[in-house]
């Protein structure tokens, strides 16, 4: 019943207009002191919500919420196949696709979030995720031909969230090995890739994306890594509020056409543009795994999705797991 309640406050608070606690909880036949509760719950979530006497609750802003059918209307209109789904509350994307593996997924399907309770980085961290302020997308891929032709994974994608701001916003990110976009030096996107199955037969893989786009300054104090976010970086017009949906729409439009590049021509056909767009490439650079940190420079990758560190003037493939790549003066 909580879920429930929760999520027809945000429908009503979405239009920025003021909404009676009273109202709501007659009409879902629960106390006002239940809708008082899942204001509060709200409000940690990351929505800017205050109360006025004798009005009720409104928004600071409204609220543009993701919504499927013109998710899904736009990507038909682009001859994309991919079929969404769109949550409102979900724990993670990322383990709700996992949870429908093998026979309830279908090659290219997305599942997108307003909010995540469980939103999962690499190496065991968690990915902050407040209500309705970012992107929170996940998508799923079939591997034929094993977690061998996972290689790369996580560069194309970073290449197709690329392609996808360049293309709306006209803004050059740069990519981090192995699996984060950065803006102007400092992070702006995540990648988390999950595997299911055996490494010598076919396999399932989920990719995962949360990029930030308007972070709440609640949620802002909750990180313990330089950030930044998209809205920042542009424009303060109307013409340059981003706009959730489409931007959905182009990031799988663009890990479409990424991933057929990849089956059709391979993932060293991506590499002139990886490296164009390099954070560290041909920078000193950390690697660090565990306690062991070691000091290299950045040769840029290779068609096998790895690292190409050099020590020593010997360059030597490093693959991702539990490793992290640092600038000499980044600090985290």
């Amino acid at each position: 019943m909580s879920k429930s309640v929760r999520e027809k406050l945000i429908q009503a608070l979405a239009s920025g207009k003021f909404v009676s606690g009273q109202d709501i909880a007659d009409e879902l036949s629960v106390s006002r002191a239940a809708i008082s509760k899942q204001v509060t719950v709200l409000q940690q979530m990351g929505l800017d919500i205050f109360k006025v006497r004798g009005k009720g609750y409104q928004l600071a802003k409204p609220l543009v919420l993701l919504d499927k059918v013109s998710i899904s209307d736009a990507l038909e209109q682009l001859s994309a196949t991919n079929s969404v789904e769109v949550h409102t509350l979900i724990d993670s994307t990322n383990d709700y696709l996992l949870r429908k593996l093998p026979n309830q997924v279908e090659p290219g399907q997305a599942c997108i979030a307003e909010f995540q309770s469980q939103g999962r980085g690499r190496r065991g961290r968690q990915w902050i995720s407040p209500f309705g302020s970012h992107l929170y997308l996940s998508y799923y891929r079939y591997l034929a031909d094993g977690m061998s032709s996972a290689m790369g994974l996580s560069l194309l994608t970073a290449l197709a969230i690329s392609d996808a701001i360049n293309a709306l916003y006209n803004v050059q990110v740069q990519l981090k090995w192995p699996n984060d976009v950065y803006l102007d030096g400092v992070k702006l996107a995540g990648i988390l890739i999950d595997l299911e199955g055996q490494a010598s037969g076919a396999c399932h893989s989920v990719i995962g994306i949360g990029l930030n786009l308007n972070m709440p300054e609640q949620a802002a104090n909750d990180i313990d890594q330089p950030w930044t976010d998209l809205q920042r970086h542009l424009s303060q017009s109307a013409e340059s509020q981003i706009d959730r949906n489409q931007l959905a729409v182009a990031i799988i439009v663009a890990l479409n056409q990424r991933l057929a590049q990849q089956e059709s021509q391979g993932i060293e056909t991506m590499l002139a543009d990886w490296h164009q767009q390099d954070l560290f490439l041909n920078q000193p650079v950390r690697l660090i795994t565990g306690d062991k940190e070691q000091q290299g420079i950045c040769r840029g990758v290779n068609a096998q999705g790895a690292l190409l560190f050099e020590q020593n003037g010997q360059v030597k493939p490093v693959h991702g797991g539990e490793v992290s790549l640092r600038g000499n003066n980044f600090e985290s």
